[in-house]
């Protein structure tokens, strides 16, 4: 039976582009080409590097939670910290409704004043 397989290697692969390019570009256009593909690359590079350092900020915030918590107003305070919500001087009461406005679940109570 006859293999036809190519066994390029990954050295192989960058001359068989670089060629490719070359005929396709010539070689008037390739170092533009190349200045351009390496400002893509660079841009690429600072997106990540900010994403993971929003990310690095967002989990240094972190909740700071040791154990389990001890009440109900422990746990919702927890939860308004990460909500970005300020539970000093706050009800039990008002902070739940605070909370559920902000996760969405504040839907519940809209619609049963609109029936009101």
């Amino acid at each position: 039976m006859i293999d036809l397989t190519l066994n390029i290697l990954g050295g192989e692969w960058m001359i068989i582009i670089f060629v490719a390019l070359m005929l396709f570009l010539g070689t008037g256009q390739l170092p533009g080409a190349a200045r351009k593909l390496g400002r893509v690359v660079n841009e690429i590079n600072k997106a990540k590097a900010e994403v993971q350092n929003q990310i690095k900020e967002v989990s240094k915030e972190g909740m700071d939670v040791a154990g389990p918590v001890e009440n109900e107003r422990q746990k919702n305070e927890i939860i308004a910290k990460s909500l970005g919500i300020s539970p000093a001087g706050i009800t039990d009461e008002e902070l739940q409704k605070l909370i559920q406005g902000r996760m969405g679940h504040g839907r519940d109570n809209s619609e049963n004043q609109k029936k009101d």
